[in-house]
């Protein structure tokens, strides 16, 4: 089967409402298809020729990472290297804790008012978005919630940046990166209570003082590994 140039597959792409992309060599022959999408983004080959080789034969033990048990010290090695490295990136020193947890992101909009909020006491919360509003969703379940800054009003387009934590408050939550409305956090908030955020799209795109935080959790499938930053790339984002 002929293959067709690179212009004409990116013209098919385009006819489909897609932002995958063929790209070329001074030749004009394809040589790699990339994507702009949302979420996966394109991995260099030596990454892809080592993860392959740890499907079929795990640092030459002779099975396959998926064949050996998670007790084990090989994938204990894999774990620990894994926080290790989460650690190095965030500047965490032993005093921090690093866990992988089922369920995403999602699951922590239960998990931590389960954890920290109870009956009768009182959590600030931000509500700039979707996902705040979620949580904001889950946390009445298990205590009192005092929204202190909301954008609702203007169709969450804009970070507000002049609002009060009550000192009472057992922690103010808040999302940093709103990936369906497009406003981001720039700055951290300044309150003397514990700050627990929601960074799942963007906890590694820059330099953050990690140790101003007492809980941040992260959905694994958007910063993490082989992902990229969320649609919100594509819209306007005012600083905060």
């Amino acid at each position: 089967m002929d293959i067709l140039p690179a212009e004409r597959l990116n013209d098919f792409c385009d006819s489909f409402q897609t932002k995958f992309r063929y790209f070329a060599n001074s030749n004009g022959q394809v040589m790699k298809m990339h994507n702009f999408n949302s979420g996966p983004s394109i991995l260099p080959a030596e990454v892809l020729t080592q993860a392959a080789e740890g499907i079929i034969n795990f640092n030459n033990i002779g099975l396959s990472i998926l064949e050996i048990g998670h007790r084990t010290t090989w994938f204990g090695d894999v774990l620990n290297e894994a926080i290790a490295l989460v650690k190095e990136l965030m500047q965490l020193d032993g005093q921090y804790d690093v866990l992988f947890l089922h369920g995403g992101g999602t699951t922590q909009f239960m998990q931590v008012p389960m954890n920290l909020l109870d009956d009768g006491e009182t959590a600030a919360y931000c509500d700039n978005g979707i996902w705040g509003s979620k949580a904001i969703k889950e946390a009445k379940l298990f205590g009192n919630v005092n929204v202190v800054a909301s954008s609702k009003d203007k169709k969450h387009s804009y970070i507000p940046k002049d609002f009060a934590v009550p000192a009472d408050a057992k922690y103010l939550h808040y999302t940093t990166n709103n990936t369906v409305e497009g406003t981001e956090w720039h700055t951290i908030p300044e309150t003397t209570v514990p700050l627990v955020t929601d960074m799942s799209s963007d906890i590694f795109s820059r330099p953050v003082d990690f140790k101003r935080f007492g809980l941040i959790y992260a959905g694994a499938q958007k910063k993490y590994g082989n992902s990229r930053c969320n649609a919100c790339c594509d819209k306007k984002r005012p600083v905060g």
